[in-house]
C-alpha cells in the first residue's frame, strides 16, 4: 500500500487535492475506501484540512495516512462530528510537519457502542456541595446533584466521574479530584503548563487576567477545562478497564501516533509538542466551523471530476 520515495519527494509542495487525484495515490485510498467512497474519502479531507490551517503545513502523506486510519475504523474526519482527528505535529528530526492520528472523545463513544459489549458509558462533572463521598476501593459515589440546571451550570467543577457497564453486568467507574486532573494537563498539554497552568486558570475564571494577555491562554485547557477533562476520564476509563474491540484496541494504540505509509507508527513525544499541536485538535473539536458552501462544493466538484476520470 506504500507510495514510493520518489512520489513523496515529487509531491512534497504539491496541493492536497492534487496529490490525493493522482493514479498512485488513488489506488492506495481505493484499497482501502472502495468504489465511489473515493470521492466522498476525498472531499472530506479536503473539508478537514481547510478548516484547520495548521494541517496544511503538514506532509500529503502523513495526512493522507492518518486520514486512512480513520476511514479503516469507519470514523468520520469531521471537526463537527469529533470522532477523530489529524493533528499538526513538529518533527524536528525530518525538519517538517507531520500530520498524527488522534482519536476523539465521540470516537470512543461510537467504537466503544459498535463493540455491542456496553450497556452504559457516561462521564460527568460533578460540582460544589454535589460530592458526599466516594469509595475507590467499592467504586461507590454518593452525591446530591444541583437539580436546576442554570444554577448547576454555574457552580464550581470540583471533580469528574466516569463510568461504564457491559451488558454482562461488569461495571467500573473513576473519579478525579479536579486537582489531579490540573496535575494531567499540566503534564500532557505543553501549551496549558508553559502559560501558568492551574494558577493561570484560577486567575482567569476569577477574571483577573489583564484583556491584552487573554491571547495567551488560548489552549482550550484554559477555555474549557471540563470539555477537556471529559475527553481525558473516557480515554482513562475504557483504555485501562473496558473491553475493547480489536477496532477499538487499534485506534488506541496508535492514537497520537504519525502514520507511515508502511503502516509502522511514529509515536509522539510530549515534551518535544509545540503549541499549536498540542492544542490544535481541541480547537477542531470545539471551534465552529465555517466553511464557505459554494467553495466546498465547487471542491467537491472539481475532486469528483478528477478522480473518476483519469
Amino acid at each position: 500500500m506504500a507510495v514510493s520515495n520518489s512520489l513523496v519527494k515529487k509531491t512534497a509542495k504539491t496541493g492536497l487535492t492534487a496529490y490525493l487525484t493522482q493514479d498512485a495515490v488513488k489506488k492506495q485510498i481505493n484499497s482501502v475506501v472502495g468504489g465511489k467512497n473515493g470521492t466522498r474519502f476525498i472531499s472530506s479531507i479536503v473539508s478537514a484540512v481547510q478548516t484547520t490551517p495548521a494541517l496544511q503545513e503538514c506532509t500529503n502523506p502523513s495526512i493522507l495516512s492518518a486520514a486512512l486510519l480513520g476511514e479503516a475504523l469507519n470514523l468520520s474526519p469531521s471537526p463537527q462530528l469529533g470522532q477523530f482527528y489529524m493533528v499538526p505535529f513538529d518533527n524536528k528530526k525530518k525538519g517538517c510537519k507531520e500530520a498524527q492520528f488522534q482519536l476523539g472523545y465521540k470516537g470512543y463513544i461510537q467504537l466503544a457502542k459498535r463493540s455491542g459489549v456496553y450497556k452504559k458509558i457516561n462521564v460527568v462533572s460533578i460540582k460544589e456541595g454535589e460530592l458526599i463521598s466516594y469509595n475507590p476501593l467499592e467504586e461507590e459515589l454518593e452525591v446530591n446533584l444541583i437539580e436546576d440546571d442554570y444554577e448547576r451550570e454555574s457552580t464550581p467543577t470540583i471533580g469528574y466521574y466516569a463510568m461504564f457497564e457491559e451488558v454482562n453486568g461488569y461495571r467500573h467507574s473513576i473519579y478525579w479530584s479536579k486537582q489531579k486532573m490540573l496535575a494531567h494537563a499540566e503534564k500532557y498539554s505543553f501549551a496549558f503548563y508553559k502559560n501558568g497552568g492551574a494558577k493561570s486558570l484560577e486567575l482567569l475564571e476569577q477574571g483577573k487576567i489583564p484583556e491584552k494577555d487573554l491571547w495567551k491562554y488560548s489552549s482550550f485547557w484554559f477555555k474549557d477545562f471540563d470539555g477537556m477533562a471529559h475527553k481525558t476520564m473516557l480515554r482513562q476509563l475504557i483504555s485501562k478497564w473496558g473491553t475493547m474491540s480489536i477496532d477499538l484496541q487499534k485506534a488506541i494504540d496508535k492514537d497520537m501516533a504519525v502514520i507511515q505509509e508502511d503502516g509502522s507508527v511514529d509515536y509522539v513525544e510530549n515534551n518535544t509538542t509545540d503549541a499549536e499541536a498540542a492544542d490544535v485538535v481541541v480547537d477542531q473539536e470545539l471551534q465552529e466551523v465555517h466553511i464557505d458552501a459554494e467553495e466546498a462544493q465547487g471542491d467537491s466538484s472539481d475532486i469528483e471530476s478528477e478522480f473518476f476520470n483519469k
